[in-house]
């Protein structure tokens, strides 16, 4: 078996389904190995979005997501997907081709250090150096990014390590044209580092130990704490959840952390990737007024959601509540806030066994269930009369989003790739289901889109894509319509035009005078999509929203992707809300 046979067995033993790559001389025997054994070869156009993709992947699939890119720019060229998969926390696993081993430093074609480069933002850079580690170096590679605090692992694997052996051979002693003593001895030298390479025993790799069960920094057992928290529950009048992405990381059956919030009957806020958890609509689930609500409330349980400047940096939630912090990391457990009481668990687990523990036990909360269901019916409410609006000109967004909230499918997927528009989404939008939300999570990265939908769309390929695109985020991935066609994938783009980075326009003119470096064209998205063998609808008319989101997904079921470019007239339904 060369290499990549033996990476292909490996992903394909360990449940990998699909590997997303950008291909490249360096990394072809990864590809063939993937293929022969059944693996879905998904080859982007832009490396990062390969990335994006393996990161979706993980997300909806609860295994390693898996990428494979050339080296050096290749490889660089992914740095923004792999920082974003270490702080939303995704077990992304990062294969990068690298120069033959008796060539690195020398000068060789796109020869790097990248270790350098990948090991500050990932949980594990590492170099295969003989064709025996190979095997054994990524199965350490795909338990370290499951295990503990899900993150991306970089696997940097020399073109040599992949090839077949007898042209591995017959490239490197090539090489060695010299006449006399010297080609004698650089023979000699090659001959041994060719035996090194393909019959040296396996070494065992030096990687990071694999975090206990007990953390001593965060001290107590665990177990012990669920049942502090349950008795803190039974005497709160006013207790209130927040569940943050990390419920869902790893977690096999979502519906069972689901089940367990419905036990226990309080209040919940959904964050990141735990938006969906409790269906479209529940008795329990909240969207709006969060932060009247923690200030307001006795007991604030936060799942798997750090303290950080959505929670005001600790400092939404009043002193007077007692604070329970559920967290993987320590550090995160740590940071800005000390919480009452500090547990260190898989948020998901800690909640299915707070539900044996506490179960509905507990003071009547009818009355601060109503206080906030009448403020989220009144901000519902508001939201629909200024959707009923009619524009002059043009589309409004919240009639937009209003509507197209009444034709997403049950299984539908939203992939959230924007500023203002998809803020904006987020207010009226319910995701139908557990993982049916994704966005880049707390680093903000814009571009996800691309990626997003195409890892979505080969992991559900039974699901209703949705991307949400501004206008200014969509060009960073635009061109994936060419990988969506090519490999038979149908996802709805939605793109909202306004000419404008308008999330920072809309403050920044207002606050310095100046307009610079914000303002966009009104370009006909649609038809670049078309460019790439899409289908592209333009909407600029009100009137007709709901013909053309029909029409959209008429065309999604029979297979090919579309592209809606809508036109939209001004709104400052979110003034105020640019993030810094």
């Amino acid at each position: 078996m060369h290499g990549g046979d033996i990476i292909g067995e490996i992903l394909q033993r360990r449940g990998i389904r699909h590997v997303f790559t950008l291909c490249g001389g360096h990394i072809s025997p990864i590809l063939v190995g993937a293929k022969k054994h059944g693996l879905h070869v998904v080859d982007m156009r832009e490396e990062i979005n390969a990335v994006f993709a393996a990161d979706a992947a993980a997300r909806l699939t609860g295994n390693v997501g898996v990428a494979a890119v050339t080296a050096g720019p290749g490889v660089t060229n992914t740095i923004t997907a792999i920082k974003n998969a270490q702080m939303a926390e995704s077990p992304v696993l990062l294969f990068g081709g690298a120069t033959a081993t008796v060539l690195r430093g020398r000068g060789s074609l796109q020869d790097i250090d990248q270790l350098s480069i990948l090991s500050p933002i990932t949980k594990w850079a590492t170099r295969v150096t003989t064709h025996k580690s190979l095997g054994p170096t990524v199965e350490r590679a795909m338990d370290i990014a499951l295990g503990g605090v899900p993150g991306p692992v970089f696997v940097e694997v020399p073109i040599d390590l992949l090839y077949p052996e007898e042209i591995v051979r017959k490239w490197t002693m090539a090489e060695a044209t010299m006449k006399g003593p010297l080609g004698d001895a650089l023979r000699l030298y090659l001959r041994g580092h060719l035996y090194r390479q393909f019959e040296q025993p396996h070494v065992p790799v030096h990687a990071p130990e694999l975090p206990s069960v007990m953390d001593l920094t965060i001290p107590g057992d665990p177990r012990a704490k669920v049942k502090e928290v349950a008795a803190a529950l039974k005497t709160a009048k006013r207790p209130l959840l927040v569940l943050g992405s990390q419920t869902l990381v790893n977690e096999p059956t979502p519906v069972r952390v689901a089940d367990a919030l419905l036990e226990l009957g309080i209040p919940t806020y959904l964050g990141g990737m735990a938006r969906g958890l409790l269906g479209k609509e529940s008795d329990i689930q909240f969207r709006h007024e969060r932060g009247k609500a923690l200030k307001e409330a006795d007991l604030v349980i936060v799942c798997g959601f750090p303290f950080d400047f959505r929670l005001k940096y600790g400092q939404a939630i009043p002193k007077s509540a007692k604070l329970v912090g559920v967290n993987l990391s320590s550090e995160t457990l740590r940071k800005n806030r000390l919480p009452d009481i500090a547990v260190r668990m898989h948020p998901g687990q800690f909640l299915v066994d707070l539900a044996r523990h506490a179960g509905s036990a507990g003071a009547d909360r009818g009355e601060w269930l109503a206080t906030l269901q009448k403020r989220e019916d009144a901000r519902d409410a508001q939201i629909e009369k200024d959707g009923s609006v009619s524009s002059a000109k043009r589309v409004s967004p919240l009639k937009l989003f209003l509507e197209l909230e009444k034709k997403l499918s049950d299984d539908a997927i939203l992939v959230a790739d924007g500023g203002d528009f998809v803020g904006t989404a987020s207010y009226i939008l319910r995701p139908r289901g557990p993982l049916g939300w994704l966005d880049p999570g707390v680093y903000g990265t814009l571009g996800v889109g691309g990626g997003f939908a195409a890892g979505a769309a080969v992991c559900k390929k039974d699901s209703e894509v949705w991307i949400l695109w501004g206008d200014g985020s969509s060009a960073y991935s635009l061109s994936e319509f060419d990988t969506f066609v090519r490999h038979g994938l149908a996802p709805i783009a939605v793109i909202g035009t306004d000419a404008l980075w308008a999330q920072i326009a809309r403050d920044q003119t207002e606050l310095l005078g100046d307009d610079v470096g914000t303002v966009l064209r009104d370009t006909s998205y649609e038809k670049v999509a078309e460019g790439y063998g899409g289908v592209g609808l333009l909407l600029d008319d009100e009137s007709k929203i709901a013909e053309v989101l029909d029409e959209a997904k008429r065309i999604a079921k029979s297979g090919k992707p579309v592209c809606i470019n809508v036109l939209l007239a001004p709104s400052d339904f979110r003034k105020g809300s640019i993030s810094v």
